[in-house]
């Protein structure tokens, strides 16, 4: 059990029968009454976001979240394999199931499976990836001062905005996290 004022951004709750995780959260002490907490909450599974207030200082089951190291071995059809790297047992987790993280899966990338009573909720790439530019358009010569970015589209297929410099064939590193360039390799 957690206490709505130990509530910290990212902390995992656990309400009729799902995982939420609080996004946003608020305390209040109106000057009349007793003290509240404004929570924003997103459910892990769905990505559904509601509002919810707890009294200060109330109980609320805390979810047990189990992290496990996996390695993406390959992709089947819609779905991507991840073998546990201590019992070397296969994990089958589907497009849907990843959610917009599946972008950046490369084989033989290392991953965290987060698992909540023994059923996987979602996967946590590593915070920066390494992936080679697959297709963007060439920069015209001068157009560099100006600062400007381009789209380019990765190895995995997924696309993000690069500086004009660079070209098809490069590594890039990328920001898994907000979908950012951060350097070439």
């Amino acid at each position: 059990m957690i206490s709505s004022n130990d509530f910290r951004t990212g902390t995992s709750i656990e309400l009729d029968g799902q995982v939420w995780r609080v996004v946003e959260f608020l305390h209040v002490k109106p000057g009349k009454g007793s003290a509240f907490v404004r929570t924003k909450l997103k459910a892990v599974v769905s990505g559904n976001v509601v509002e919810k207030t707890f009294r200060a200082g109330e109980m609320v089951p805390e979810a047990v979240l189990e992290k496990s190291g996996f390695q993406h071995t390959y992709k089947e059809g819609d779905d991507f394999v991840f073998m546990d790297m201590n019992s070397f047992e296969e994990m089958r987790l589907t497009a849907q199931q990843i959610g917009s993280q599946c972008k950046y899966l490369k084989e033989g990338m290392d991953v965290n499976i987060l698992s909540w009573n023994g059923k996987p909720l979602e996967v946590e790439l590593p915070n920066t990836v390494v992936l080679e530019v697959a297709q963007t358009d060439p920069g015209v010569k001068g157009d560099t001062a100006t600062g400007g970015t381009k789209p380019a589209v990765l190895e995995t297929g997924a696309q993000v905005n690069v500086p004009l410099f660079v070209s098809t064939g490069e590594r890039i590193k990328i920001d898994t996290r907000n979908d950012t360039y951060l350097s070439r390799e």
